[in-house]
């Protein structure tokens, strides 16, 4: 049968390529002149990589791993990954957030710690932690200065994220480990899921807006993590309307022509998760590195629910969308 490309195919492989895993490998008409035909020939190619059993060892301490996916670029993806790890560390969870987005790092800003630096020690990489109980880890950390451009190839992007996975010490224990992916389906995202093939993540949250121009590459983040076994944990809709702080009116300002994340959701057999309008206040919040929801980083115990209880309508939203995730983990 015909592989995908990106499956098992090098990058420097010939178009028709078998696949490494494949009983043709090195030996099919396609792998004549191939520079990998030796290799595959052997089968030393279909050796799964050791890293793998490290890496599930490394992470065998975390309760919740997390993907956070979209086809689309630019739906919100780090804001969200953000947030949901601040307002889960908000709830006293033990909570990390990894950036593999190598080209485009945001996690340092959107976490308050731009500047800081990783560390190592004799347990390996130490995340920086804004809070207490919220470790991250981002190669912004490890950039000269922010403007600095990071142009890479795929390996060694994949390089990163393997040694991301495999050297970073989280402490003793995670409740959840959130992982902020860049756009699209391609090498990260390969090498990510092929990384964590041992340590049976939980799963993708997809982030989409509601238009249709968003839907289309979303539906092709479905389809991604179908053929990975990647298993869904729902689809969020985000920047679904737009409700005015003065008059509480709402405006849809990317109309779902096509009927949005729900109607896709039902259409593909996938969890809808809800809306997340769209809110100066979390722009704010990520430009300055804070919470945006109450939680135990915000406001004294005693008056935390008082303080949620004044949350607005996108708050509300977010709240219960995280709580959602927080229930389909539990039960599964």
């Amino acid at each position: 049968s015909t592989k995908m490309a990106g499956d098992d195919v090098p990058e420097d492989a010939p178009e028709a390529c078998p696949g490494t895993g494949s009983d043709q490998a090195g030996k099919s008409d396609a792998c004549a002149g191939c520079p990998n035909q030796k290799i595959c020939a052997s089968g030393e190619a279909a050796i799964p990589d050791p890293a793998i059993a490290v890496i599930a060892e490394r992470l065998s301490n975390v309760k919740h791993k997390i993907l956070v996916l979209s086809g689309k670029g630019g739906v919100g993806k780090s804001t969200f990954s953000a947030q949901m790890a601040m307002g889960l560390a908000g709830m006293d969870k033990q909570v990390g957030l990894l950036d593999i987005d190598i080209c485009g790092p945001s996690q340092p800003t959107m976490m308050g710690v731009e500047g800081e630096s990783v560390h190592q020690s004799s347990l390996g990489w130490s995340p920086v932690y804004p809070y207490d109980n919220l470790g991250v880890i981002s190669i912004g950390f490890l950039l000269g200065n922010k403007d600095e451009a990071v142009v890479w190839r795929g390996p060694k992007k994949n390089g990163m994220i393997k040694q991301f996975l495999k050297d970073v010490h989280w402490g003793d224990a995670l409740d959840y480990l959130v992982i902020d992916c860049p756009p699209g389906t391609s090498d990260e995202h390969l090498s990510v899921t092929t990384f964590l093939g041992a340590s049976s993540p939980d799963g993708a949250i997809i982030l989409t807006t509601p238009q249709e121009m968003s839907l289309l590459d979303v539906r092709k983040e479905v389809t991604f993590c179908r053929k990975v076994n990647m298993p869904i944990i729902g689809v969020v809709e985000n920047m679904s309307g737009f409700v005015c702080p003065k008059c509480s009116t709402e405006t849809a300002i990317f109309p779902p022509t096509t009927g949005g994340a729900e109607k896709m959701c039902t259409e593909m057999g996938v969890r809808f998760l809800g809306r997340l309008p769209l809110d100066p206040d979390m722009m704010q919040c990520c430009e300055s590195g804070t919470p945006y929801l109450a939680g135990i980083h915000t406001c004294e115990p005693e008056d935390l629910a008082a303080n949620i209880a004044l949350e607005g309508k996108a708050r509300v939203n977010f709240r219960a969308v995280l709580k959602s995730c927080i229930a389909i983990l539990d039960q599964a």
